[in-house]
């Protein structure tokens, strides 16, 4: 029998959103805890899995997977039965890798030029470039229906919605009604919320009440 995979994760940091899509698949990956907070993903041990030391990771059969939404990506296609990607045939597929990749390429930056008021001098210069592009591209993939590729929620929504969600948590980006909507849809899940449950039982374990 296959290991199970183990991901490496602590609350309270990205691995929210890798916490999230293992509850999706039917918690198939052994949770292995790391305390931030006592800075462990600054080990010896933990630097060998991931040299820059930040969570969340994934180990799986001599495979180490880093970054949320390569793990996501990784665990929608190795339980492809829960149906949380397109199939590699399925035209949809290159919809549904836009998107997933936009959240951290383009969404997280733009964020955080919003926290700290930062105007690029010139923007065709960086990956994201202005803040006001990259929210008509939100905008407008939000215009194809209940989720990102239509009626199907996927692995894509799970990374993008959790992006979108802490901008929009956080006050990063305006409350416009398609946000919310879209958010308080994918919050509602009941995966979303048993992953929520499962952070607030491991604040507990690591003495973080």
């Amino acid at each position: 029998m296959p290991d199970a995979p183990i991901l490496y994760h602590c609350p309270q940091s990205r691995g929210g959103t890798t916490l999230w899509i293992n509850e999706e698949l039917g918690a198939p990956c052994d949770v292995k805890l790391i305390d931030i907070r006592k800075n462990a993903q600054k080990s010896d041990d933990y630097l060998t899995i991931n040299p820059m030391g930040k969570l969340p990771a994934l180990t799986h059969n001599g495979v180490v997977v880093t970054e949320a939404a390569a793990i996501c990506a990784y665990l929608a296609d190795t339980f492809a039965d829960a149906g949380l990607a397109p199939n590699v045939t399925d035209p949809q597929r290159g919809a549904y890798y836009r998107w997933m990749f936009f959240a951290p390429s383009c969404i997280e930056p733009a964020m955080l030029d919003k926290f700290s008021n930062t105007e690029h001098a010139n923007p065709g210069s960086i990956g994201h470039g202005r803040v006001d592009d990259v929210l008509t591209a939100i905008d407008r993939a939000l215009e194809n229906g209940r989720y990102l590729l239509g009626d199907s929620f996927t692995a894509a929504d799970l990374v993008f919605g959790s992006t979108l969600n802490f901008a929009l948590m956080f006050g990063a980006f305006d409350k416009k009604p398609a946000y919310v909507d879209y958010v308080d849809r994918l919050m509602s899940r009941p995966a979303a919320q048993r992953a929520d449950e499962k952070n607030a039982a491991f604040m507990s374990e690591l003495g973080w009440d």
